[in-house]
């Protein structure tokens, strides 16, 4: 379909400023959930609201933080050794990858998660029963549960702003255009031209997560230096995917994302030959046993 809408992350360019996630939550007007560094204002003013690891502020997406910025810092080829040279940071703007195949819809009892005309997966809030099935379906972490409302929450391709002819707020604030708005078939043309624009000024390493459009290249920099990279799909596709720079678990990222229902079909069979097995096995010593006693009791007559 041509209406379907997306994003494309292209994370060589992402400078880590953090607008997106204030955009994110500004235009969602999302209170604060759980304490974090980012919500804490005293810590803000006090210029220690960081998560110790590195300037990443929230650590991880949540049910307030639908939108979260990782930085990964590369130093050497070798982070045990004394070695720091080629240093690196990656950085990453993450959220729902809005799957084609989302196992998020699949487990949902009551239809609260939904596919939008926009081929995003959007939430009835009121429809929503705070099961957490979709919680555990989604092989990418995506989905929380609100401990304040008891209902799960996500990015929803800011669905409000989509019915309005609008984009998203958070590729409206991206200074950088790392974060692009449109119909998914120009991202996919958009991302194609950009790995190309890339290896040829020798930034092999750069790759496309979430459709294979073709791509391959070797990681230039950083520990996994060298290692071949190539586009990969996942689960059907996804409407938000990302250009990479190093192997997909260096981004938290699966690299061979499954959606764990698929596991369903083959554990029932191997549950149901189990099971017929026992049934068989459990006949047979009966059978034996009567067959034992039978004959015990004629030789007692």
């Amino acid at each position: 379909m041509s209406d379907l809408r997306g994003m494309f992350v292209d994370t060589s360019i992402c400078t880590g400023c953090k607008a997106c996630q204030v955009a994110c939550k500004q235009w969602n007007e999302m209170a604060p959930g759980v304490p974090l560094p980012m919500e804490d204002e005293a810590a803000v003013r006090e210029h220690r609201a960081f998560t110790g690891n590195s300037y990443d502020n929230t650590g991880h997406l949540s049910a307030t933080n639908w939108r979260h910025v990782k930085f990964i810092e590369q130093i050497g080829p070798d982070p045990s050794s004394s070695d720091r040279s080629d240093p690196r940071w990656l950085m990453m703007s993450d959220s729902c990858k809005h799957c084609v195949q989302a196992g998020c819809l699949e487990v949902c009892p009551t239809g609260a998660l939904y596919r939008t005309s926009f081929g995003s997966v959007d939430i009835h809030q009121d429809v929503c029963i705070g099961c957490r099935y979709c919680v555990g379906a989604c092989p990418f972490g995506v989905i929380a549960f609100n401990q304040r409302t008891g209902r799960v929450n996500k990015c929803i391709l800011c669905q409000d702003r989509l019915e309005i002819g609008m984009g998203t707020a958070c590729a409206k604030a991206c200074p950088t255009s790392s974060l692009t708005f449109g119909t998914v078939s120009d991202l996919q043309a958009m991302a194609s031209d950009r790995v190309k624009a890339l290896h040829a000024r020798g930034q092999t390493d750069a790759y496309i997560y979430g459709w294979d459009l073709g791509n391959s290249g070797t990681i230039t920099a950083g520990p996994n230096k060298g290692t071949a990279v190539k586009d990969v799909e996942v689960v059907g596709g996804l409407n938000v995917f990302y250009l990479l720079l190093d192997k997909p678990e260096v981004y938290g990222l699966p690299a061979h994302a499954a959606l764990p229902q698929r596991n369903f079909v083959p554990s029932a069979g191997v549950a149901l030959i189990s099971a017929a097995v026992l049934g068989v096995t459990g006949l047979a010593a009966f059978r034996r046993n009567r067959i034992a006693e039978n004959a015990a009791a004629e030789g007692g007559d």
